[in-house]
């Protein structure tokens, strides 16, 4: 590919034939079918190019540009001269095939969104080069997912690759800065923005902060190169820090960006490693900033899944070099006593308290989607569940938060439940065993009374010593406050 800087004109044509054809991600997915989407979303083609059979305009897009397959000339209703002058396109003889994977994206907008990368990597392909742009995915949803969804001023997309959060930034940001070491992704970056009618980004070469030296930003983006490995191989997935310092010193560095009441939002990979727990290594991380910090690991997997996966991501397996790089892989990950590898979520916010908080939890269930705009009312239950004194707690008017629902488990016919639960079935989607008092009190506090009488009748009620409920109670209700169990209606 010798270029992908194409000229307006070409761009303004390419995006039109996508509007006009359907080529969009609603348009893909009434022409491939549930069957064929499903299966294109696990990176398997053949569902898929059997549903593109038929050669009309739609399906011969979906081929080129999605599939990565080469068509006929004849049947592609395409600048083709003007597309193979800008290496978007090569020609094989009566046939033409794309040099990049160009798919529609959907940003939650409405707005008709495409994202550039190198085309994807599948098993026999010749090995990547290692200044590979990888195309949007499931990392990429999830940081989407994850970010601020109101509306910011200046916005920094650290690490932007081919682009996608930009693409959800847009029209939310005032201004957008994208950073990435990789000079040819900012290429097909600026690129998937042209098409997706982004042009106003400020697209600046270099690593970490370094482009960006001395600014301050209301939000920072990003899903970094985050994949633990003992070279930096691929640009794309690879720092070339030891361990997890990558992840480590982007959140130790983001708060000199962030402007009073700024976010950052950021994907992570962090070592579990033997004889330390991984929430103080996280936990540390987040302390550090002096911003309130929230960290949530969705997934961990033991090195040898870690290495398979990534393996995979890059179609080694059945290379010669597979087992060597296995080995060596885990290698590594022994000589740093590894046992797992974490991923998961990080959102600071400086709030400028001059006690900030800090959680670091797991989450490994489904959640509400998106996440993003629960963020802020995660941490501030964070704060009110740590902040407050034992007195304003008990004077405090709570309610069960919406969606909390009580469980009781116990043998059928049993006086009383052998375990009592409160599960959320909404936003994240905890549960917690709680005890009898805490039950009780979720079955009468609907914001009208402060917790105080509320514990007194519910001692008289249990036999209990209402003093000795009282002194005890703050210690049990803080962590459902912070978990979001109960809200505060009210201090007064």
């Amino acid at each position: 590919m010798r270029s992908v800087d194409a000229p307006s004109d070409l761009v303004r044509r390419l995006r039109d034939r996508f509007v006009e054809s359907g080529y969009t991600i609603d348009g893909v997915r009434e022409r491939l079918g549930d069957m064929a989407a499903s299966a294109l979303a696990r990176e398997e083609i053949v569902p898929a190019m059997r549903a593109t059979r038929d050669g009309d305009p739609l399906a011969m897009l979906i081929r080129l540009w999605w599939l990565g397959a080469p068509i006929s000339i004849a049947a592609a209703d395409l600048p083709l001269h003007d597309l193979i002058e800008a290496g978007l396109l090569v020609r094989l003889g009566d046939a033409v095939q794309a040099t990049v994977h160009l798919q529609p994206w959907d940003t939650g907008s409405g707005a008709p969104a495409w994202v550039v990368s190198d085309r994807k990597v599948r098993p026999g392909d010749p090995a990547i080069r290692g200044d590979h742009v990888v195309g949007a995915g499931g990392a990429s949803a999830n940081l989407a997912q994850l970010g601020v969804t109101g509306p910011v001023g200046r916005a920094l997309d650290l690490g932007t690759g081919c682009g996608v959060q930009v693409l959800h930034l847009a029209g939310r940001a005032e201004e957008i800065v994208a950073t990435d070491v990789n000079r040819r992704a900012l290429r097909l970056a600026r690129l998937s923005w042209r098409l997706s009618g982004v042009p106003e980004v400020d697209a600046r070469e270099g690593s970490m902060y370094d482009p960006v030296a001395g600014e301050r930003f209301d939000l920072v983006v990003s899903n970094p190169p985050f994949v633990i490995s003992p070279a930096a191989r691929l640009t794309y997935r690879e720092s070339g820090f030891r361990g997890d310092d990558f992840c480590r010193d982007l959140v130790r560095l983001t708060p000199r960006h962030l402007d009073h009441g700024g976010h950052g939002r950021f994907l992570a990979n962090w070592l579990h490693v033997k004889g330390e727990d991984w929430q103080d290594r996280v936990g540390g991380w987040l302390a550090e900033t002096g911003c309130d910090g929230w960290a949530a690991q969705r997934d961990v997997q033991d090195p040898s899944e870690y290495v398979e996966l990534w393996l995979r991501d890059s179609a080694e397996q059945g290379t010669s070099a597979y087992r060597e790089r296995y080995d060596e892989w885990l290698a590594w990950f022994e000589s740093m006593d590894v046992t797992g590898i974490g991923f998961g979520w990080i959102a600071l916010h400086n709030s400028g308290a001059m006690d900030p908080v800090v959680r670091v939890e797991e989450l490994p269930q489904q959640v509400e989607l998106p996440i993003g705009a629960q963020v802020e009312e995660i941490l501030e239950a964070i704060k009110l569940g740590h902040r407050m004194t034992d007195e304003a707690l008990l004077d405090a008017f709570l309610a069960v938060a919406d969606g909390v629902v009580e469980e009781r488990m116990g043998p059928p016919g049993a006086d009383d439940p052998s375990r009592i639960v409160l599960r959320q079935t909404r936003g994240l989607r905890r549960t917690t065993a709680v005890g009898t008092v805490e039950a009780a009190l979720a079955g009468v506090c609907d914001g009208e009374l402060p917790v105080r009488p509320l514990l007194a009748a519910i001692a008289e009620i249990l036999g209990d010593d209402p003093a000795d409920l009282l002194r005890r109670a703050p210690e049990t209700l803080r962590p459902l406050i912070a978990e979001g169990y109960f809200r505060v209606a009210s201090t007064r």
